[in-house]
């Protein structure tokens, strides 16, 4: 049996190297196609792969299999729990993957897209710039359809036209703009709030109008600065919590 093939991580020496590993194969995990081996790779070649040492990877692979994404059997390997989804709120030490790792795992359709005026509340970001494509996105629970939370992504239009929307049915606007379309990117700005739900969130979310939801705005710069994409989350206020931890080093 072919064992699944994780994908590709740059490793950043400030954060712990376990736990940037963990998210790393959590988020390969989480977004495999319905198709891929349930089977990992042994201890040695994933600690190749990444470019680690064997007991950092043991300590990445105990933190899934504590979350229930994987199973480990003497003698037979390592695997994936077949109805593997995400579990506990994803520890946000400042990894990229970290952000890829908490979008996957979900039913994604794409709502619709296209190009558009900066919206007034984006401005800031876009510095003056006339327009921006916007995709529109849906998001449920892998095992039970339930809606769990609606996102906006305004990107800049040269990047957008290297997005294939497919794409973003299977992936994080985050790993697309990374991995696929090319983007190096530098930092995400994070600001998480409680609103009220509007009509079209409501709506979407199937949440009742004015319930609380969390409000998730992530501005994504490239290594020269610019913001390349403004993602506007909605998540319904019952079904997601966020955890930060700070390191004091």
């Amino acid at each position: 049996m072919t064992a699944f093939a994780p994908d590709s991580l740059v490793l950043n020496r400030k954060l712990p190297l376990w736990y940037q590993v963990s998210q790393s194969l959590r988020a390969s995990i989480l977004g495999r196609t319905p198709d891929a081996s349930l089977r990992l790779p042994t201890e040695e070649q994933l600690a190749e792969h990444y470019g680690v040492s064997v007991l950092t990877m043991r300590q990445a692979l105990k933190e899934l299999e504590q979350e229930g994404l994987i199973s480990r059997h003497r003698r037979r390997g390592t695997f994936i729990e077949p109805g593997a989804q995400r579990g506990a709120p994803v520890r946000l030490l400042g990894s990229v993957d970290a952000i890829v790792a908490q979008q996957s795992g979900e039913r994604t359709t794409v709502l619709g897209h296209g190009a558009g005026p900066v919206p007034g509340e984006l401005a800031e970001f876009f510095g003056g710039l006339p327009e921006v494509v916007t995709y529109r996105r849906l998001r449920r629970d892998g095992s039970t359809g339930e809606p769990t939370n609606w996102a906006e992504n305004a990107v800049l239009p040269e990047l957008a036209d290297a997005i294939d929307v497919a794409d973003l049915e299977r992936w994080p606007m985050t790993k697309v703009l990374r991995d696929v379309v090319g983007v190096r990117i530098s930092r995400i700005t994070d600001t998480v709030e409680a609103r009220l739900a509007d009509p079209v969130t409501a709506e979407l979310l199937q949440v009742p109008l004015l319930s609380p939801i969390l409000h998730y705005t992530g501005v994504t710069y490239d290594e020269d600065g610019r913001v390349v994409d403004v993602a506007r989350i909605r998540y319904r206020g019952d079904r997601f919590s966020f955890t930060v931890t700070v390191e004091a080093r």
